[in-house]
């Protein structure tokens, strides 16, 4: 799995640029953070929808790539059910489905005291290519 997440730490320039981070990666889950800093805040001074996006599709990225073979998003959806302010959100993937060609995942974003942020679901198209590394 450590290829995996060297490989998801490495490549996405944009996880980089937000300061995500890929905290772990299992098959079928992947664990990610962001530290709130004033670029993912809007004009209402909360993060930025697209800012939580973000971290909740890398952490469903790394989820459904975790096997080792191409997976791409298909259908993807999120529900903000929080606002929130500062401080370090957290993104928590898990696969739901899974079946050669699709798999379902469940992405859960909290705030530090594990407050629910928002709740993303997904859907992955798998390759047969394997990632590469």
């Amino acid at each position: 799995m450590e290829d995996i997440a060297a490989y998801f730490r490495k490549g996405d320039r944009l996880a980089q640029h937000l300061g995500i981070e890929l905290l772990s990666v299992e098959q079928g889950s992947a664990q990610a953070r962001m530290a709130v800093r004033d670029q993912h805040l809007n004009s209402l001074g909360t993060v930025h929808g697209g800012a939580i996006f973000a971290l909740a599709d890398y952490a469903f990225a790394a989820a459904c790539n975790s096997y080792g073979t191409v997976a791409v998003a298909i259908n993807v959806s999120i529900s903000y059910v929080q606002a929130v302010t500062g401080g370090t959100l957290y993104a928590d993937a898990l696969e739901t489905s899974r079946n050669p060609r699709l798999a379902t995942y469940t992405v859960r974003v909290t705030d530090e005291p594990g407050q629910l942020v928002a709740i993303f679901q997904g859907m992955a198209y798998r390759k047969r290519d394997p990632l590469p590394m």
